[in-house]
């Protein structure tokens, strides 16, 4: 069998003791965060993304081996084992590799194959067989298939018999490992897929009027249009076919399988060859194809999900700061909460700004008051119905306050899942929904991490046909994602929700909740040692969780950093050698820097950790985010009505794909910019040019009022836009991979098929 920690190091091109000392780690349950931030010196510092692809690979690599297995076990009860067949399969790296190798010997269902064996043609098919040969002397296969007749039997003629062997023959051909691997490559290679809309659609009537008459090749196809195609086929407007040279594949086997030089047996086999591919081949080997396809196709766009989110996760925060949240509506009203520096929601106000003059007055005596009241330094506007209107009638507010707070819209994607989810309900029990979504979308910008964690990642509104690819694939990342970036930034011990705490390293939903308890009934944490009175926190999950935790002033400094609890004793030597008091060490940057760290060098802490920890007290509580910025849209344009080809705008990425990027432009209709508008040079991807969150200028290109589509471009604005993201470009990115096969590698290989 493989040896698993070997083909790891050659495949992921590691040292030994990178991957021994990873996996060590992983079966001890250390995080991928915890490793990648406080075990440097044992991985020989991989980062989160060399961990992840290694967890995944060892996992996928693991489930072969069981696999395997089963498989050998299988075929030896069946005593078919040879030595040969078993060194194949102990070798195999890939799971349908090794399902190809079992196919023969797979119990299955009764075949034409099987029901001409129970008649007892085994043997004739044996006989053509052995005429297969270059030096076969001819023999009449009628005269020989005679033998075999058998009214009894259901063999009537000697034609009955041929096609009896023959069918025998066809299964074996259909079944041979290497024949289907050389035909699923050439389909992937040289195949064409090859859509055509139902004649129930006239033209022009569906949104897949692209794939009317559409054909690209297998190995070409982008995976946002293999998506499509498979959406199109499952809605039931397009029919979709895998198109390829049936001669070319009939010659090829015909070349691989034909020995003989004897014309009847030629001909006999070329029939069962054509047999063995319409019947028993093409069908299973298409339907891999489109599979291979398709999961490469989640693969990236999952990958580009993982991107989206991540940027809008580590989107720059507004601050804490007391905010004044308002989820905007006609005939309903304006909702207004107020929140304090904390988040914590203080006051509930409906205005009617956009109906009669007397109601628009009342509403700017109420917003004017709130803001005085409760010192508002922060204004969030939800980016939905009513949202440009209600931003024109905060501005005019504005204009009669001699201290105006900042004004921003916020994307509101997602706030309605929240307000109504079990997390809303039980965090205000007695708010109205929408008072609820108000909330929402303040807290988004004073802190879009914490809140953003309590909506499910798929109703945010940053994916690419996330309905559409393997759910279990999806979460997975998804959730990796979102650990990621909390663990990245840090959370505050005595504010964090219980849906933030629970994705901090080695945090479980149940501690999470007891922590939060624990809070509420005694205080605010002083010290990072408190946690381990929380019930159900023990020694494991404190070490894996408490470097990732942040106490603000607390009876420890350290507690506000990312120095882990274990590398206190160090830092106090560090401080003692300073002759500076510990509470004072993280006040003499200066004197930090110019430290000797090789003395302080142990068997647990190297000079990684060492230099992490001089650059935490150099720059203690800091939040690893970009600095905030916002969109100012233009005034006057509120209705995609309002827009004119020409026009050039400011606006916000609000999700990139795979052919381009969408931005809102403050008409409730995000515009599109496609690939090629991105920038003024060839893009070949659009996360190179632009990140969810990043203000953008754009001009307008086309407008179509009827099916709401506003084509922008962003060419000749490169140097505009460029530098203008308010997301962190140093937080943690997966890279793209141009192969299937380095797909499987790093995202995949730990899914099963």
């Amino acid at each position: 069998m493989l040896n698993i920690p070997q083909v790891l190091t050659q495949e992921l091109s590691l040292k030994p003791f990178q991957v021994e000392n990873a996996l060590s780690l992983f079966a001890e349950g250390a995080t991928i965060p915890f490793i990648a931030r406080y075990r440097k010196e044992r991985t020989g510092s991989l980062d989160e993304i060399q961990l992840r692809d290694l967890s995944d690979r060892y996992t996928y690599l693991s489930e072969l081996e069981e696999r395997k297995a089963s498989i050998l076990d299988a075929i030896a009860s069946q005593g078919k084992l040879t030595d040969e067949l078993k060194a194949k399969i102990e070798s195999c790296l890939q799971k349908n590799e090794l399902e190809d190798l079992y196919l023969p010997y797979k119990p299955k269902r009764r075949t034409r194959a099987t029901t001409a064996r129970e008649k007892g043609l085994g043997p004739l098919a044996e006989f053509i067989k052995s005429l297969n040969r270059p030096n076969a002397k001819p023999a009449s296969l009628e005269e020989e298939a005679a033998n075999y007749i058998s009214e009894e039997k259901g063999v009537k003629t000697a034609e009955d018999a041929l096609q009896c062997a023959s069918d025998i023959l066809a299964e074996e051909v259909s079944e041979k490992a290497e024949w289907r691997a050389y035909l699923r490559d050439y389909f992937l290679k040289d195949g064409v897929f090859v859509s055509r809309i139902k004649e129930d659609y006239p033209e022009g009537s569906t949104k897949f009027e692209m794939y009317r008459n559409f054909q690209i090749r297998v190995k070409d196809i982008a995976p946002h249009n293999m998506l499509a195609l498979l959406r199109g086929e499952t809605e039931g407007i397009l029919n979709v076919e895998l198109s390829f040279d049936e001669a070319f594949v009939l010659s090829y086997l015909e070349s691989e399988e034909i020995r003989t030089k004897i014309p009847a047996v030629r001909d006999f086999y070329r029939g069962m060859i054509k047999d063995a591919f319409n019947r028993l081949m093409k069908t299973s080997l298409t339907t891999e194809v489109r599979a291979d396809r398709k999961a490469y196709a989640d693969i990236e766009s999952i990958k580009t999900f993982e991107t989206n989110l991540r940027e809008l996760l580590l989107s720059a925060p507004a601050g804490m700061k007391p905010t004044l949240a308002i989820d905007p509506g006609f005939r309903t009203g304006c909702k207004v909460s107020v929140l304090d520096e904390t988040g914590k929601f203080l006051e509930y106000q409906a205005i009617f700004p956009h109906q009669a003059a007397a109601q628009r007055q009342e509403a700017a005596k109420i917003v004017k008051n709130l803001i005085e009241k409760y010192n508002i330094q922060l204004i969030a506007i939800g980016n939905g119905t009513a949202s440009r209107e209600t931003d024109e009638f905060i501005s005019d507010v504005l204009q009669t306050i001699e201290r105006k707070p900042i004004k921003v819209m916020v994307n509101e994607s997602g706030a309605s899942i929240y307000s109504a989810s079990d997390v809303a309900i039980a965090e205000f029990p007695n708010l109205d929904i929408t008072v609820r979504g108000a909330i929402s979308i303040g807290r988004r910008l004073q802190d879009p991490l914490a809140e953003l964690v309590k909506i499910d990642p798929k109703s945010i509104g940053v994916g690419q046909y996330q309905h559409d690819v393997d759910q279990k694939l999806l979460k997975k990342k998804l959730d990796e994602t979102v650990e990621s970036c909390v663990n990245y930034v840090g959370v505050d011990l005595n504010t964090a929700s219980k849906e933030l705490l629970t994705f901090v390293s080695g945090m479980s939903p149940t501690v999470a909740k007891n922590i939060v308890t624990y809070r509420n009934e005694n205080g605010a944490f002083k010290n990072r040692k408190a946690l381990l009175k929380v019930p159900k926190l023990g020694p494991k999950a404190f070490e894996q969780a408490a470097g990732f935790l942040r106490i603000r002033g607390g009876d420890n400094p350290l507690d506000n950093t990312a120095v882990h609890p274990e590398s206190y004793p160090v830092v106090k030597a560090i401080a003692s050698d300073l002759n500076v008091p510990l509470t004072q060490i993280t006040q003499v940057p200066d004197r930090l820097k110019s430290m000797d760290l090789k003395k302080y060098v142990t068997d647990t802490i190297g000079l990684p950790t060492l230099r992490d920890i001089i650059s935490e007290l150099e720059k203690p509580g800091r939040d690893p985010r970009a600095e905030f910025k916002y969109a100012t849209f233009k005034e006057g344009v509120k209705e995609i009505t309002d827009l004119k080809e020409g026009m050039e705008l400011e606006g916000i990425v609000t999700n990139v794909a795979n052919f381009g990027a969408f931005v809102d432009v403050g008409v409730h209709q995000d515009g599109l910019v496609h690939i090629s508008q991105l920038a003024d040079h060839f893009v070949d991807d659009p996360k190179k040019i632009v990140k969810v969150g990043q203000v953008v200028k754009v001009r307008v290109l086309e407008v179509n009022e009827q099916l709401k589509r506003i084509s922008l471009s962003m060419k000749s604005s490169a140097q505009a836009n460029s530098g203008r993201s308010s997301q962190n470009s140093s937080s943690p990115q997966k890279q793209s991979s141009p192969t299937l096969k380095d797909l499987k590698a790093k995202f995949n290989r730990g899914i099963s098929k």
